[in-house]
């Protein structure tokens, strides 16, 4: 089982990932892609990302906004380092578009 990631830890991610935040306890960010299809394709990187990683974000998919919400379920809904790699792994691939 993962551990939580310190408020120390979770604070400097969040400094140096602009756009995330902590939303009803979960790692959160929406990205707004250039189109619908940019979107989906974006949400099929991300599901590729996840689905190696074994760790599956919640994704909500509106016209061209994305929201990812990161949390470990098995570390009694805590975020952990998994998360927080996984969410920086979202962003490059998002700027990289």
């Amino acid at each position: 089982m993962s551990a939580p990631v310190s408020e120390a830890e979770l604070r400097q991610f969040l400094e140096t990932h602009p756009g995330w935040s902590v939303e009803r306890g979960q790692l959160t960010r929406t990205f707004e892609a250039p189109s619908f299809l940019s979107g989906i394709a974006f949400v099929e990187q991300v599901a590729r990302l996840a689905e190696a990683a074994d760790h599956h974000p919640d994704i909500d998919i509106r016209w061209r906004k994305v929201t990812l919400r990161f949390v470990t379920h098995d570390a009694g809904n805590a975020i952990t380092a998994l998360d927080t790699r996984l969410a920086g792994e979202a962003s490059t691939l998002f700027a990289a578009r």
